[in-house]
């Protein structure tokens, strides 16, 4: 009897997407960190103690960034090839990539097999799931691979031809899956006024963090007015918040004191940008960023805090959570009576659901940061940044990575992990059942603001 009730909680399990891909995710890391553990992937040919090496392969399998080592020069090439394909797995998704084999072989996509991909590219019905699929494919690895030959004409140069090209390919996939990992030492600081290298690194960014619906809709539509809501508020709500968060950076380290003092006209203004996009759960920086301001960092926190868009490589609540809060909180504002956006109304659902992705990320985010503080002694600006930076898999840090205790490491892993696949995602992964009931209860009056 026992036997039957496992298997019933086993079959139910297998047949819950969102149990699939956190466990997939969970797979993912195990094996990541137990081969970043040994002696052969390190510079030194020292093992890596396991909180470390399971920290880094969370990291950069939830495309994350933050890092106790630098990436560069602690790996050797074959850790930093275990880190890349970490990276490019957990950018593109566990499912994405479990697919392909049957889509080599000539085989179909099953229908559990869609239903998981479902899930996982944020997608709202399973019609023309393998059409997306090939497409998220093809996109991904046209993009990664210009974005490439673009540094190489940098790289190559610079470092010679095999290595070149190593950093070239290993920079394209972190950026455009937003991950921030780099093997250049300092992120791309040294290379803060090379326009080619900031350019082509924000364009990375910002595409793999639009959503592979958004940029199918603009590649295959090709105008604005026939795509959907969804893209047209994603688009909207991404220029927005690059342009705030770029003039809101230029203003703030212009001043006296501020990082971009010296840095030159054409200098200050690709900074603020690059810091401005990268803010959005990519990790790279292009100033050092424990020198920034607290008005700043809590400008980057918020930027962070928001993240990308859904069914995209980076993280974050999402831009369209957001753009729904702010839509229904401006209705209640003019006593309408509904958010519309684009001549469409929102469902209360599609409320109720971003209201609680936003209360469970910022429940999540004060949480963590007031264990932190705890257990380790750092400002609570530095805490505060690390943690959000986790949760929205963003990967910039003040500083304070490597000097995290053992038990911050496990919380700022665990942000990471529930970053990548979220909060919701792990709610119905582990038990979060619909519970509709028949009956309704009387309507009650409850005094608010």
């Amino acid at each position: 009897m026992q036997k039957n009730i496992v298997k019933r909680t086993f079959d139910k399990a297998t047949e819950n997407p969102a149990f699939i891909l956190s466990m997939g995710f969970l797979i993912l890391i195990s094996l990541g960190g137990l081969i970043l553990s040994t002696p052969f992937v390190t510079q030194t040919g020292t093992r890596t103690g396991i909180i470390d090496s399971f920290f880094v392969a969370a990291s950069a399998s939830c495309v994350t960034g933050l890092s106790p080592v630098n990436t560069g020069h602690y790996w050797n090439t074959l850790g930093q090839v275990v880190i890349i394909i970490l990276i490019q797995i957990g950018g593109l998704g566990i499912m994405t990539i479990a697919s392909l084999i049957p889509l080599l072989l000539r085989k179909k996509i099953g229908i559990k097999s869609r239903q998981i991909l479902k899930e996982q590219l944020n997608v709202e019905s399973m019609a023309g799931m393998v059409k997306l699929f090939k497409y998220v494919l093809v996109f991904t690895l046209v993009a990664e691979g210009l974005g490439a030959l673009l540094l190489s004409f940098r790289f190559v140069p610079s470092y010679g031809l095999g290595k070149g090209i190593w950093y070239s390919v290993f920079h394209s996939i972190s950026a455009f899956c937003n991950a921030g990992f780099d093997i250049l030492g300092d992120s791309i600081y040294p290379l803060r006024k090379d326009l080619l290298v900031n350019i082509t690194i924000m364009a990375l960014i910002v595409t793999g963090g639009l959503g592979f619906m958004v940029t199918s809709e603009i590649f295959y539509k090709r105008d604005i007015k026939k795509i959907s809501t969804h893209s047209k508020l994603v688009l909207v709500i991404n220029l927005a918040l690059i342009l705030v968060g770029a003039i809101g950076f230029f203003i703030l380290e212009s001043i006296q004191g501020g990082v971009l003092v010296g840095e030159g006209a054409l200098g200050s203004v690709t900074e603020s940008f690059f810091q401005s996009i990268s803010a959005r759960t990519a990790g790279f920086y292009s100033v050092n960023l424990s020198n920034i301001k607290d008005s700043t960092s809590l400008l980057l926190m918020g930027l962070m805090f928001i993240g990308g868009s859904p069914g995209s490589t980076a993280g974050g609540i999402k831009t369209t959570t957001f753009g729904v809060l702010v839509l229904a909180t401006y209705s209640i504002i003019k006593n309408q009576k509904e958010p519309v956006v684009f001549k469409k109304h929102i469902s209360d659902e599609s409320i109720k659901k971003a209201l609680s992705i936003f209360m469970i990320s910022f429940a999540i985010v004060l949480l963590v940061t007031f264990i932190i503080t705890i257990t380790d002694d750092f400002d609570l600006i530095d805490t505060l940044y690390e943690t959000v930076s986790a949760l929205a898999t963003v990967g910039a840090s003040r500083g304070i990575t490597g000097e995290l205790s053992k038990i911050a490491k496990i919380l700022i892993g665990f942000c990471m992990y529930l970053g990548r696949i979220g909060p919701m995602t792990m709610a119905f992964a582990f038990g979060l059942e619909t519970d509709d009931k028949l009956i309704r209860y009387p309507e009650s009056f409850i005094s608010l603001g």
